[in-house]
């Protein structure tokens, strides 16, 4: 089924559980650390510039973004973790809202972690990929930032994310850079194959 990228609407912030649309559409979500470039991710695949916005400090989503494409499915954008300077209080808020989010296993149809290529996963990062693995449901590792690295290193990067990460085969890493669109055509026929397994 194509998708009309152009269709793309934001819908609404989510502060709490009860504000998940549970309209039984599909739901790819992306989660990442806050400084992974995870609104340039979205931004890029959607060919927008400014349409998830991109945050000059990190940690600038603090909330559940929700875009629905085409009238077909949502891109889930998850608060990012890490770096952010927030009160331990509000970063309790947003676990908890994560938390919640994973709770409800009638969400999630496909989930897109991004991690860094240039650098070693964080535990942070393994964290999140425990929780994909946990459930149950498909997902992807796309490696962001893949135009800083020397073609050298991509390789060896990628191989070190799948084995930080503990990825069985089934889970594809994708070499991505948000800036030249590198993995784009990958990444859309990721969640294609997934909308149409639905």
């Amino acid at each position: 089924m194509p998708l009309n990228l152009n269709n793309a609407e934001f819908i609404r912030s989510a502060a709490k559980a009860a504000d998940f649309p549970r309209d039984m559409l599909p739901q790819v979500v992306f989660a990442g650390r806050s400084n992974v470039g995870k609104s340039s991710v979205i931004n890029k695949l959607l060919n927008r510039k400014n349409f998830a916005r991109v945050g000059s400090a990190p940690g600038k989503t603090t909330h559940i973004n929700y875009f629905l494409i085409d009238k077909k499915l949502y891109l889930v954008d998850l608060p990012g973790y890490g770096y952010a300077k927030v009160s331990q209080a509000e970063k309790a808020r947003w676990g908890r809202l994560i938390e919640s989010w994973f709770a409800d296993q009638t969400l999630m149809t496909l989930g897109v972690l991004i991690v860094d290529s240039r650098h070693k996963p964080t535990a942070d990062d393994c964290v999140m990929a425990d929780w994909f693995k946990q459930s149950g449901r498909p997902f992807v590792v796309v490696a962001n930032k893949l135009d800083k690295l020397k073609k050298s290193e991509i390789e060896p990067n990628l191989q070190r994310v799948r084995e930080t990460l503990e990825l069985d085969e089934s889970v594809k890493v994708i070499p991505f850079s948000a800036e030249k669109g590198e993995g784009r055509t990958a990444l859309l026929d990721a969640i294609l194959d997934h909308q149409e397994g639905m």
